[in-house]
């Protein structure tokens, strides 16, 4: 007579996600809306980071592929310890951030902070906290921006100046010349865009 013995199956440890996974998640949750954001403030939220990113491309790109040498790129008056290639790759990266904090203004993390802050994770973003600072950013970087593309198209600086021969504008040519306006022009709707998302935000949280 033969015996036949049931084996359990041990149970597997749950496996750690992949980093892909992991990132996807953390993703997700930076840009997940909240339930009550109008479909058209979703939009110009999820916008404003695109209006950034070509003049960083842009800037990346000179650095890189030395495209449009022939101008100063916005680094002719640095000081001597900082190089130009980090400056302008800095100011690439740290734009781009600062147009993500857009998207806080529609997602959870806008509203309640996250729990991986020291010290204030986990607390609710008091509305004024927030609406305070995109107020102000938006009129900052709307009047800033039309300011800019208004003087140099009369030829002048912020400071009233004729434009340098190293400026942009002067020094580079064809499709570089053409290439740069493209990347910089989305700049003027990142303001307006701020100011409308901003708005949004203050309406939401003043009805609950």
């Amino acid at each position: 007579m033969t015996v036949t013995a049931d084996h359990a199956t041990a149970p597997t440890a749950p496996t750690a996600p992949a980093p892909t996974g992991r990132l996807r998640a953390a993703w997700k949750r930076a840009h997940t809306p909240v339930p009550g954001v109008p479909r058209w403030a979703r939009i110009a939220a999820y916008a404003i980071p695109f209006t950034v990113l070509p003049s960083g491309v842009w800037r990346i790109m000179t650095v890189i592929f030395h495209i449009g040498d022939e101008a100063t790129h916005g680094v002719g008056q640095l000081p001597s310890w900082l190089p130009g290639p980090v400056y302008i790759v800095a100011l690439s990266i740290f734009s781009e951030l600062l147009a993500f904090t857009a998207i806080g203004l529609v997602a959870a993390w806008g509203e309640v902070l996250p729990r991986w802050i020291p010290l204030l994770g986990g607390r609710r973003v008091p509305p004024l906290a927030a609406v305070v600072p995109a107020a102000l950013g938006a009129v900052i970087l709307t009047v800033m921006w039309t300011a800019a593309f208004a003087t140099e198209l009369a030829g002048i600086t912020l400071q009233g100046e004729q434009l340098p021969g190293d400026y942009p504008t002067k020094a580079l040519h064809g499709w570089e010349l053409a290439f740069f306006h493209l990347t910089y022009v989305p700049l003027l709707l990142w303001g307006p865009l701020l100011a409308a998302v901003c708005f949004a935000y203050y309406r939401r949280r003043n009805a609950r």
